[in-house]
């Protein structure tokens, strides 16, 4: 709804529209991860189908896991049309309470999803019992979000300022962050002012650009699902 806004204070008409994803939290494990590659071409194929089909003018794209992120940027890129992307943000950290029965380097710290692959490893070797992995899974993801790490999600949000498709600062925000509706506003107004100028995808993603993002998730720690995906909006291009 922010975007709308900021695409309406340009004298711009928004259309929403959506799209699939396969989460990769719930796809590891089993059979479902093999649809997780997959659903990226899925995400960049719809996107591009409904902005051709409707005649869009320019897109601002909001993603939040995993292959969608790539799979946005991807149709993006495809598209060749005036194009911001926005990232939904990572999830909070948790923290267990005062006193709780869990172990001492679990204690007084703040907890991500990292620390229940911990945990639950811990849990199957038969050092860590029920009580205690409870108590950690109700506190370690206690908001909306990607996952806390640098996994797929954060490192394509890196991605997605380093190669121009995102305002500078706007993957920073945590997903319950009131900051990400002035963002959703200033992309959409500048989607306008991108569509005014006629500057496209192409003109921003540049061979340059996808080496500077290379560059980013090396220096982060990224995702080695970056050697997947900046070859694949490279392609696009």
């Amino acid at each position: 709804q922010a975007v709308k806004l900021g695409v309406k204070s340009a004298m711009g008409t928004p259309r929403e529209f959506t799209t699939i994803t396969v989460t990769d939290g719930i796809a590891m494990g089993h059979e479902g991860m093999r649809s997780s590659l997959a659903s990226r071409e899925a995400i960049a194929d719809s996107v591009e189908l409904t902005m051709r089909g409707h005649c869009y003018d320019a897109i601002v794209g909001l993603a939040g896991c995993d292959k969608s992120l790539p799979g946005m940027m991807m149709a993006m890129v495809r598209l060749n049309v005036p194009s911001v992307f926005i990232y939904g943000g990572s999830i909070l950290p948790g923290r267990v309470p005062a006193g709780a029965a869990v172990p001492e380097d679990f204690a007084n710290r703040d907890l991500t999803v990292q620390d229940m692959f911990e945990a639950v490893g811990r849990h199957q070797s038969g050092t860590l019992g029920n009580a205690a992995l409870e108590i950690l899974e109700r506190v370690a993801c206690p908001s909306a979000g990607a996952c806390g790490g640098q996994f797929t999600a954060n490192t394509m949000a890196c991605v997605s300022e380093a190669i121009g498709l995102a305002l500078l600062n706007s993957s920073g925000a945590p997903a319950p962050y009131e900051s990400r509706d002035a963002y959703g506003t200033a992309s959409g107004a500048a989607v306008m002012r991108l569509l005014e100028k006629n500057i496209r995808s192409r003109d921003v993603v540049t061979r340059k650009s996808l080496e500077n993002a290379a560059r980013v998730v090396a220096c982060t720690g990224g995702s080695t699902n970056g050697g997947l995906h900046l070859p694949a909006i490279a392609h696009e291009a």
